[in-house]
């Protein structure tokens, strides 16, 4: 999966496909038309309102594929790894790390395209966390 340039429509339809799930389950939960459905496989980002939808339907955090963005492009960040927003308890902590990211992170290991070391540079992830993935491998 390409966590760089996420095209969540298509990803939603795969998924759809792949649990099988009917257009008129779909058009029922929903209530819109099939058109519409093509229309959302179609997009490259989704109203957060129905991409919530859809991982209810589909049983899938498509949220989650965001998070690994995150994790893998986003710059660090100057305080202590935490972004908060003032006058809310909304707080974002990069010590979530998905499975596609530990596959995407082991690969560059394993593959021999990076080092341990580069990867703990560039990715920002604890060495202890990073061993333990390896070590699993």
């Amino acid at each position: 999966m390409n966590l760089k340039d996420i095209h969540i429509g298509s990803l939603v339809k795969a998924k759809a496909e792949e649990l099988g799930v009917h257009h008129t389950r779909i058009m029922n939960f929903f209530n819109c038309t099939e058109a519409e459905i093509q229309e959302m496989y179609g997009q490259e980002s989704i109203d957060t309102k129905k991409l919530l939808r859809w991982s209810k339907l589909l049983h899938f955090d498509f949220f989650r594929i965001y998070t690994g963005h995150l994790i893998l492009y986003s710059p660090p960040s100057k305080t202590d790894r935490a972004i908060k927003m003032e006058s809310s308890t909304l707080e974002f902590r990069k010590s979530i790390y998905t499975e596609e990211v530990k596959c995407f992170i082991l690969n560059k290991i394993l593959s021999k395209q990076m080092t341990a070391t580069e990867v703990l540079t560039k990715y920002k992830i604890p060495k202890t966390t990073l061993y333990k993935w390896i070590k699993k491998v």
